[in-house]
């Protein structure tokens, strides 16, 4: 990796961490796109699954007393459950079918209510939610959009749903890390240098985009975090159609 490019990565690690500090989502779905341009899509994903460790753990940490631990839990079991399918099937991704689910991911925030209806405070939709949720994070690097689904449909206020959201993500990723440690151990010391170098950097964002978050109002939240995945979303899809074309 060469320097300039270094200096770009950790800028683009501080700009989405503040991002996912605010909304608990859409920062990971920038820099994943971002990593996939400048590596295979195993190892970006690896990558961005030390990066939003960090930058997840972070958040939990800094909102630990928001944390709802039966939620956590369950989703939790549903991700491990999804985690072992996928390794079962000896999945392997590809950057044209990432960048795809990507795109189409954010169509299901805008699903009516009526329509699709999830609540993690209910134990079976949690679980689902896990399943779905930690099924995407290792098939294709992130979940944030579905896993929306049960979390923007519930009552809990902004700070129970980016802190549990965290906590959630920290166990995703965990395992997306060790799904893909191979891929992982092809990049070269260098390059694990400066991603080590970012973890501190999204610690650094992940405290930033917290502040905003206090100031924001519940429905402010909710209206903007459709809103950018959407943005985000359409930019991925484009760019993967393009590239299956």
């Amino acid at each position: 990796m060469s320097f300039p490019l270094a200096l770009v990565f950790l800028a683009v690690v501080f700009a989405t961490s503040v991002l996912s500090g605010v909304f608990g989502m859409a920062g990971g779905l920038i820099l994943l796109g971002f990593l996939l341009a400048w590596l295979p899509a195993a190892s970006a994903i690896a990558v961005h699954g030390v990066i939003q460790l960090s930058a997840n753990g972070a958040r939990a940490w800094l909102s630990r007393r928001f944390i709802a631990w039966p939620i956590v839990a369950r989703i939790a079991l549903g991700t491990a459950a999804s985690a072992l399918c996928l390794a079962f099937l000896d999945y392997h991704p590809s950057e044209t079918g990432v960048l795809i689910m990507l795109g189409l991911m954010p169509v299901l925030v805008w699903i009516p209510r009526r329509w699709f209806h999830l609540d993690v405070t209910r134990p079976w939709h949690a679980f689902f939610c896990g399943v779905v949720s930690g099924g995407l994070t290792i098939a294709v690097g992130v979940s944030g959009p579905t896993i929306d689904i049960g979390f923007i449909r519930s009552r809990l206020d902004r700070r129970m749903v980016v802190a549990s959201k965290a906590l959630v993500q920290v166990v995703a990723h965990s395992l997306k890390i060790v799904f893909y440690w191979r891929a992982a151990m092809a990049l070269g010391p260098q390059e694990w240098g400066w991603v080590l170098l970012g973890i501190p950097v999204a610690f650094l964002g992940t405290r930033s985009g917290n502040r905003v978050l206090n100031r924001l109002s519940d429905g402010g939240f909710r209206t903007w975090t459709r809103w950018i995945v959407t943005v985000v979303g359409g930019y991925y899809l484009a760019r993967g159609l393009i590239g299956a074309m």
